[in-house]
C-alpha cells in the first residue's frame, strides 16, 4: 500500500474560481507543481478529491470536467515533468440541485470521506500514511473521517477565511507547496 498526497483542487492546485467551467480559466497556484513532483518522487500517489456541484448545477458536463483535467495535467507538467496525477476522484451531485441524475446527498460530497474511501480502495492506498491538502475546512474532515493524519488548510482560496474553524490537530500554511514541505520535511 502507497502513501497519499490528496488534493483539493479549486483554492489548492489552480486559483479559485466560481464555478470553473472551461479549461481557459486555469491558472495554477505558486510552486504547486515543484509540491507534486517532490511528491511523486518519493513515491507517493497524487490525488485530486474534489466537489463538483457546477455539473449539477448545469454549469458544465463530466466531459467539461474531463477537458479541465486534462488541460489541469498539461499545465503541470509543463511547469515541471514529475507533476504527475495519478487519479481524480470528483463529486458531481448536490442535494438540492441536478434533477433525478445530480441530486442527492451522496457519499461522496466533501465533507463526507466517499471519494478518499473510493480512491484508497482503487488504488491500494495507506490513508493512516497519508497527507490532505485543501483550502476548506471541509477537505479536512472528509480526511480526518478517515484517519488521514496530516491535514493542511492552505491560504490561497477560501482558507483564510476559515482559518478560525481549524481542529487543533490541523495545520494552517500558505500554500499546498508548503503544506508538501512540512509534511515531507524537506
Amino acid at each position: 500500500m502507497r502513501r497519499a498526497l490528496f488534493l483539493d483542487r479549486d483554492g489548492t492546485i489552480n486559483r479559485e474560481v466560481d464555478y470553473l467551467s472551461a479549461p481557459d480559466q486555469l491558472e495554477l497556484i505558486g510552486d504547486v507543481a515543484d509540491a507534486i513532483a517532490q511528491a511523486r518522487q518519493q513515491g507517493i500517489a497524487i490525488v485530486v478529491i474534489t466537489n463538483q456541484s457546477g455539473i449539477a448545477r448545469g454549469m458544465l458536463t463530466e466531459a467539461d470536467l474531463t477537458a479541465i483535467h486534462a488541460r489541469l495535467d498539461a499545465m503541470l507538467l509543463a511547469r515541471n515533468a514529475g507533476a504527475i496525477i495519478d487519479a481524480y476522484y470528483a463529486c458531481p451531485h448536490h442535494p438540492d440541485y441536478g434533477g433525478a441524475e445530480y441530486q442527492r446527498d451522496c457519499d461522496c460530497r466533501k465533507p463526507k470521506p466517499g471519494l478518499l474511501i473510493a480512491a484508497a480502495r482503487d488504488l491500494h492506498l495507506d490513508l493512516s500514511d497519508s497527507a490532505m491538502i485543501g483550502d476548506s475546512v471541509r477537505d479536512l474532515d472528509a480526511a480526518r473521517a478517515v484517519g488521514v493524519p496530516k491535514r493542511y488548510l492552505v491560504a490561497t482560496g477560501k482558507g483564510s477565511a476559515q482559518r478560525e474553524q481549524l481542529a487543533a490537530d490541523d495545520r494552517y500554511v500558505a500554500d499546498a507547496a508548503a503544506a508538501v514541505q512540512d509534511w515531507l520535511g524537506a
